[in-house]
């Protein structure tokens, strides 16, 4: 496998960051998580839009500009003979001392790794995940934003871990004031009577880039939308409900913490965006 870092393709034996870099000793850094389908990077300018936020935000310069990195990863993909791939572009503060300060790392580090990823096996596309509310509450936006996509995720690890604990794939968080924020790796969605609602960005949710195409769906399909307070009782009295991302793309749920979502099958809205959504990622980006 060939890894794009600091300007060379090298094999992934060979690909190393310094154990001085500020990513790796605080996680201070940015990354984007895309997919490529079919040969079509898929909406790779918003993922490439939303790094440079990430980065703005937490005064790190990227040293490539936009059309730079989407060749890069353009040709990471190439580089590994690659049509379908899950894409990691990395960007981290760099080589400094042991301090925290940012200011003493003069170069910013970025890779791109290309690869195979299967986040959740087909079944659960067909039947569904039963998930849980975990204990660890998100990060609150006065502390961390949200669509600050960092390399500080240990905070989503916390509720990964008590997932598995608990049994499940994929757990609920939710924030100081008791609402639903997000997954531990993907955004939520609930429909309720014919309404297809989402937790507010301002609630604790990364402002997704599969979010952002169902957004686009629910317009296509003309069902009615909007972003709210949401708690666990709205998830439990649901209809249906489905998380989004980049990795697992478009999954249902049909439990919540021992409560049947529904009938306890994916539901007709969701099974119409998922399948909007597969015919999207092969036309909405950009060709390799």
């Amino acid at each position: 496998m060939k890894i794009y870092l600091n300007g060379q393709f090298v094999d992934s034996a060979d690909a190393a960051i310094s154990v001085f870099d500020h990513g790796l000793l605080y996680g201070d850094g940015v990354f984007e998580g895309i997919r490529l389908y079919g040969g079509n990077v898929f909406r790779l300018e918003e993922h490439l839009e939303r790094l440079e936020y990430s980065a703005r935000a937490i005064m790190l310069d990227i040293p490539h500009t936009r059309a730079e990195l989407s060749e890069i990863v353009c040709e990471t993909c190439r580089q590994n003979g690659l049509t379908d791939a899950y894409i990691r572009l990395v960007v981290t503060r760099g080589v400094g001392d042991l301090g925290l300060a940012p200011w003493t790392c003069p170069k910013p580090s970025v890779f791109v790794i290309a690869s195979k990823i299967s986040l959740y096996p087909q079944e659960y596309y067909d039947n569904g995940l039963a998930i849980v509310t975990v204990p660890t509450r998100r990060i609150g936006p006065a502390a961390l934003p949200p669509t600050v996509k960092s390399l500080n995720y240990l905070n989503n690890i916390l509720g990964k871990i008590e997932a598995r604990q608990f049994g499940a794939l994929e757990a609920i968080m939710l924030n100081e004031q008791g609402y639903v924020a997000e997954c531990t790796a993907d955004n939520i969605f609930i429909v309720h009577k014919g309404e297809l609602i989402t937790p507010a960005i301002s609630h604790g949710a990364l402002k997704g880039i599969t979010r952002d195409a169902v957004l686009d769906i629910a317009e296509e399909l003309k069902v009615p939308l909007r972003d709210s307070s949401m708690t666990r009782y709205d998830v439990w009295c649901a209809d249906e409900c489905f998380l989004t991302g980049s990795g697992a793309e478009v999954v249902p749920v049909i439990a919540l913490d021992g409560r049947r979502i529904g009938d306890g099958k994916p539901g007709p809205i969701t099974r119409e965006v998922l399948a909007s959504f597969r015919r999207r990622v092969l036309v909405e980006g950009t060709r390799i």
